[in-house]
């Protein structure tokens, strides 16, 4: 489990792909610190798990689905990708629940500078409209988010200059893919309710 408030922007150091599968080596600092084989780290928002730790970072392997599902299958060595451990138990949780479980990928359609802060406009597929809702969370590339907009097609979202400065969202670009996860709580919801049929 994460809260979407990244611990630092690492660099995609290395790729290597087999059977439809990638093998991600990446430069960390920040997220080295009591890591170990077996952890859970989001990259980009995707939770991978710690296959193999150095002095400057760490690898992860990323299976077919996920490359196929999310920006992953993009990534290239020099790339720099949103990083942050998960959630320990006694920790706060300063964002909101989020899984690391990508939903879909959706594409920056709209930036606004605004005095301190950016405006973006990004699409959502037609299937996760539904779970989005102003002045709820979303989470985009690992950044937890709350919508200013939601609309049939697409969202948008204030970006402070903290999440300008410390994300990779502050280089985001007209027409670049992101990762989507939509709050796991309406999801859950949802569920319920059809299961359940109101009793």
């Amino acid at each position: 489990m994460f809260t979407g408030l990244i611990d630092e922007v690492g660099t995609v150091r290395g790729r290597s792909d087999a059977d439809g599968a990638a093998v991600l080596s990446l430069t960390a600092a920040t997220v080295l610190d009591g890591l170990r084989e077996g952890d859970s780290v989001a990259v980009a928002g995707v939770c991978l798990t710690v296959t193999a730790l150095d002095a400057d970072g760490f690898t992860a392997d990323v299976m077919p689905e996920t490359l196929r599902r999310t920006t992953l299958g993009s990534l290239t060595p020099g790339r720099g990708v949103n990083l942050e451990r998960a959630l320990a138990a006694d920790g706060r949780l300063g964002g909101h629940l989020v899984q690391g479980h990508v939903d879909g990928v959706g594409t920056v359609l709209a930036r606004r500078p605004g005095p301190r802060w950016d405006e973006v406009d990004v699409s959502v597929p037609a299937a996760l409209a539904r779970y989005v809702a102003e002045k709820g969370s979303i989470t985009v590339e690992g950044v937890s988010l709350t919508v200013t907009a939601a609309r049939e097609d697409s969202f948008g979202v204030a970006l402070i200059p903290t999440t300008l400065g410390a994300t990779t969202l502050g280089t985001l670009a007209v027409g670049d893919p992101v990762n989507l996860e939509v709050d796991v709580l309406a999801k859950y919801v949802e569920r319920l309710l059809a299961v359940g049929g109101g009793s």
